[in-house]
């Protein structure tokens, strides 16, 4: 096999930052690290890049063998390549983000690593520059989901209207005008409201909805301003 000569080996490794939403927190999916250096310290998921796979690929195989999901919402974020972010030998790290719904998948992680769930208020310190990878996919969450309905990706298959908002302002740390929000988000026709109502909080009741996945899928693209950009600290352009 022809190989370039005269050239360094460059490890490349795939860290992927999954989300998830439990109705009143956003969380983050963390595993302890099974070897040196930092054994037993928090990380994110993690794995390297193997021969015969694309970059895709193994974050979907390591989101996977996390969590058992697939075909679920992922796009690359950045890559990190300090020459020495790895104490270990030259890698550069490709990220990812994943946003799962903790209610449905919470009970297929896998033990092996593991693995728990933090509130991101409540984050431990994590190996290497994971800590930075975090602050950026929080912050290009937070930029997407101002242009988007990309945080419809976190939400059980029955959810309120309530569960909805509490979504957008946990994460944009500030409250929305009710009306308003309802309006703007049953104006898209996404929502199917269902028959039963979610009790728990009060004797009146909140109406169910499910996500029309059809109409969800065709308006993905479209730029939806359920949130005016004065209200929405933490988004940059």
């Amino acid at each position: 096999m022809m190989k370039y000569s005269n050239q360094t080996r460059i490890l490349t490794a795939i860290d992927c930052i999954i989300f998830g939403f439990d109705g009143s927190d956003y969380k983050l999916l963390l595993i302890q690290r099974g070897f040196a250096p930092e054994k037993e310290k928090w990380s994110l998921m993690g794995g390297f890049l193997q021969p015969k796979e694309s970059l895709d690929g193994a974050a979907n195989r390591i989101l996977k063998k996390l969590t058992g999901l697939e075909d679920v919402y992922m796009e690359q974020l950045h890559t990190f390549s300090k020459p020495d972010r790895d104490p270990v030998e030259r890698t550069i790290a490709v990220t990812y983000f994943a946003l799962i719904d903790i209610q449905k998948y919470q009970k297929q992680i896998n033990d092996d690593f593991h693995a728990h769930w933090f509130s991101m208020n409540e984050l431990p310190d994590l190996i290497f520059d994971h800590n930075e990878m975090v602050e950026m996919a929080k912050s290009r969450l937070r930029y997407k989901a101002a242009l988007h309905p990309i945080l419809f990706e976190l939400l059980p298959k029955k959810f309120t209207l309530p569960h909805l908002q509490a979504m957008y302002e946990n994460l944009y740390e500030t409250k929305i005008d009710k009306r308003n929000f309802t309006r703007k988000v049953l104006s898209t026709h996404m929502l199917i409201k269902e028959k039963d109502k979610d009790k728990t909080s009060s004797k009146k009741g909140a109406f169910f909805y499910r996500i029309d996945r059809s109409k969800y899928n065709d308006q993905f693209q479209t730029v939806l301003n359920f949130i005016p950009r004065n209200e929405m600290p933490g988004v940059n352009e």
